[in-house]
């Protein structure tokens, strides 16, 4: 039906927005992983992101990340702009793009609904599948957003601190790494626990 179709697309946006409000929120709550380099901080934004890349696909979760990054831009409240926002949409579109289309790829693996008609030891194993889908998902998001910040960080973190180039390459073992993958860690917990909550929520309609 026409209408259902139209309320059906509309619903989608509608929930679009709200996440890309969420994680527009999420990125004003930030604090520093590492003691010893304070200037790496965390922040909550990817939490929303990624949920929204299970959610409604990869691309989507892509068009959610630019917004949510954007309107800080827009509203002046971006860090290290134009650098630090450049930096934050590569990192998050690479995390929510590989994360998400990883689990969109293991869900709809052709074992799983032929599983669930075998029977009741079949469907344990079918739940306990998807979890793990979405673990290995957010692992290799994470293992991926860590290797492309590597080399973001020798391009633009020399232009917004005004530090050489060899400088930063000495903080790519002791300190950008660690913290990439500390997030990394965060993000896994923390969505692993949430979205399993707001997936009916988000999935309805």
């Amino acid at each position: 039906m026409p209408n259902e179709n139209v309320k059906s697309r509309t619903v989608k946006l509608a929930k679009m927005a709200l996440m890309t409000a969420i994680s527009f929120v999420c990125s004003f709550v930030h604090f520093p992983l590492l003691f010893l380099y304070p200037f790496l901080e965390f922040e909550l934004s990817s939490i929303p992101i990624l949920i929204a890349g299970f959610i409604f696909g990869p691309v989507r979760g892509v068009i959610i990340a630019v917004v949510a990054i954007m309107l800080r831009v827009i509203t002046g409240t971006a860090p290290n702009a134009p650098y630090g926002p450049i930096m934050n949409i590569i990192a998050a579109c690479v995390l929510v793009f590989i994360a998400a289309a990883i689990y969109q790829r293991l869900k709809k693996k052709e074992w799983r609904p032929a599983t669930l008609r075998i029977g009741s030891l079949c469907t344990m194993q079918v739940q306990f599948f998807a979890p793990a889908s979405g673990l290995l998902a957010l692992i290799v998001g994470g293992l991926c957003a860590t290797a492309a910040m590597i080399p973001a960080n020798l391009i633009f973190t020399p232009l917004f601190m005004g530090a050489p180039v060899e400088a930063v390459q000495g903080l790519i073992l002791p300190a950008i790494i660690p913290f990439n993958l500390l997030k990394m860690g965060i993000n896994t917990v923390v969505v692993f626990l949430l979205y399993k909550r707001l997936s009916p929520f988000l999935h309805k309609w």
